[in-house]
């Protein structure tokens, strides 16, 4: 197997760390102040937290990591911990917390910044788990930018005008390299032992064998699904899983969430605007029985999670396991489309300096892509620092997504991220590429 990295610098690594707290509070500012206290406050939807509980549960977890954890401080507000534990209150109960009110929830994350930063100069990054290579730091900036994503998510649910604005993609020509690209036969090594912020479900790295089959050169787009909905597939029960066709009839679904016809074209709403579906895009906020059913119309499959790394990260001519698609060096923005740069998917065939050693395209950044994988430990895995990050979460309820969306952080993502929700959620970004037996 390999899995190798060479040791980095304690100093870069601080640097990475403070740029990457900065990064993700300066979003979280951004999504925070483009609306009023009545809309901080508002439930968008049962499924989503109000804004101003995300904004205090960062600060919370922040806190309890890196002040009371790492620092051994005393806690500074322990009356709130039940009030911001994730597990403690499901989201739909939120709202009738006494919560902090924005101000104050402000002004208590801005204040545990403050004292994290402090922690963060002097705390040594060795001879400790918690801390190694910064591990603690660049955990909560995770935490952080994934409930930035979350909060995007509510951005998008949220009714009334268009509140964020970012420029849109850059347009490319119509993608007219071929289809499908196949991945030989072999083993590759899955996950990773080196990476420095890797989280506990991503280890450890270990080898697995593949078959040979081929994946979609780039994501489905919403041309190519379209025609699966033109030619009745939501009507046709042959597609479906049984728990699939339950599904779709009993809450009446027909196209992806946000979609409805006008005459005949498809609109779309997408953060406050009404606009024509854009035939190019990935399509996008599908539940996994979506996905599923249109791969079966189109005589293809999901790719297993294995399939989707090896096709992002296997290097055939040296045989080891790349950070991402185009290499080991981090995100550029010529190599995805991450980070909330944009506020939609860029069309399929875009990114080629991101593409995979073997042509594989936009398998980082723009949609979350279905696999057809439960969500399950790897062998030898290891819950660390919590068991309610990922191993509370482990069973055939949960499907697995892979390579992050335009709204996730570059910190929070990579060709080893595992993410994972139940087959029937369709408000997280989320699209898809098939594949097939070679």
């Amino acid at each position: 197997m390999t899995d190798e990295r060479s040791p980095i610098d304690p100093d870069l690594l601080r640097e990475r760390a403070l740029d990457a707290l900065t990064t993700a509070r300066d979003r979280t500012a951004l999504l925070t102040t483009c609306v009023d206290e009545p809309d901080l406050l508002a439930q968008h939807s049962p499924l989503m937290s109000p804004l101003v509980w995300d904004l205090a549960h960062i600060g919370n977890q922040e806190e309890l990591w890196l002040l009371r954890t790492v620092a051994g401080r005393e806690a500074m507000r322990p009356e709130i911990d039940g009030i911001y534990d994730a597990f403690e209150h499901p989201r739909a109960e939120r709202p009738s917390l006494p919560l902090l009110p924005p101000d104050e929830a402000r002004r208590y994350a801005a204040e545990v910044r403050g004292r994290a930063l402090d922690v963060l100069e002097n705390t040594p990054f060795e001879g400790r788990r918690l801390t190694q290579a910064g591990f603690a730091f660049g955990m909560i900036a995770q935490h952080e930018q994934q409930h930035d994503e979350t909060m995007l998510i509510t951005h998008q649910l949220r009714k009334g005008p268009q509140a964020l604005t970012a420029p849109d993609p850059e347009p490319v020509p119509p993608y007219t390299g071929p289809s499908e690209v196949l991945v030989p036969e072999g083993p590759f090594t899955m996950g990773t032992s080196t990476e420095p912020w890797a989280l506990d479900n991503e280890r450890p790295a270990h080898e697995r064998p593949v078959p040979a089959f081929h994946i979609d050169a780039v994501p489905v787009t919403n041309a190519a699904y379209q025609a699966f909905i033109e030619d009745g597939g939501y009507g046709d029960e042959r597609w479906w899983t049984p728990q699939g066709w339950a599904h779709i009839r009993t809450h009446g679904l027909k196209a992806p969430l946000y979609w409805h016809r006008d005459g005949g074209q498809w609109l779309r709403r997408r953060f406050g605007v009404t606009e024509v579906v854009p035939p190019d895009e990935p399509v996008l906020h599908v539940c996994w029985y979506e996905a599923d059913a249109y791969a079966r119309w189109a005589g293809r499959r999901l790719p297993t999670e294995t399939e989707w790394e090896k096709a992002a990260r296997h290097d055939p001519e040296s045989g080891r396991s790349r950070r991402y698609p185009w290499g080991d060096a981090d995100p550029a923005p010529e190599h995805a489309n991450l980070g909330q740069r944009h506020l939609r998917p860029a069309p399929a065939g875009s990114y080629p300096a991101g593409a995979s050693p073997l042509g594989v395209r936009q398998l980082i950044g723009d949609v979350w892509e279905w696999t057809a994988s439960d969500f399950l430990p790897y062998p030898g895995f290891t819950a660390y620092p919590y068991k309610e990050y990922s191993e509370v979460f482990f069973g055939p309820e949960y499907k697995v997504l892979r390579g992050g969306s335009f709204a996730v952080d570059p910190v929070v993502c990579r060709g080893t991220f595992r993410n994972w929700d139940y087959p029937i959620r369709r408000q997280i970004f989320s699209g898809f590429r098939t594949a097939r037996d070679a």
